[in-house]
């Protein structure tokens, strides 16, 4: 089964660490990434640009569409990337995210969330 491992943390956060702390931290995701890529279980993954860059398309009470700069959610934390793995249970892939620098040192969080195939009936 795969599942998507969304990443949610506070924009900006890295800048504030120190370059040891950075290097750490891009360390430990080296490591899970290699260990992921070695077990077959990675699909793929990206980090997203700041929110700053994020445009919202939503309906407009007229009509049509309204296009806005940013996300303007209401939470510090900010969609920030995603990796999607394929394990046996998603048990593995709460093991993973648990992993993730950004919930091991508390400044993110991770939404592990199944992939429904293109029929989306197994849901």
């Amino acid at each position: 089964m795969k599942y998507m491992l969304l990443i949610w943390n506070r924009p900006g956060f890295v800048e504030e660490l120190s370059e040891d702390e950075r290097n750490a931290i891009f360390g430990e995701v080296d490591v899970i990434m290699k260990e992921l890529t070695e077990s077959g279980e990675l699909v793929g993954g990206e980090a997203l640009a700041h929110p700053a860059q994020t445009r919202t398309v939503r309906p407009a009470a007229g009509g049509g569409t309204e296009i806005t700069d940013g996300p303007f959610v209401e939470s510090k934390e900010q969609f920030a990337g995603y990796l999607t793995v394929d394990c046996e249970t998603p048990e593995r892939a709460a093991e993973i995210a648990a992993r993730w620098p950004d919930v091991a040192h508390g400044v993110g969080v991770l939404e592990v969330r199944p992939v429904m195939e293109q029929a989306g009936t197994e849901m």
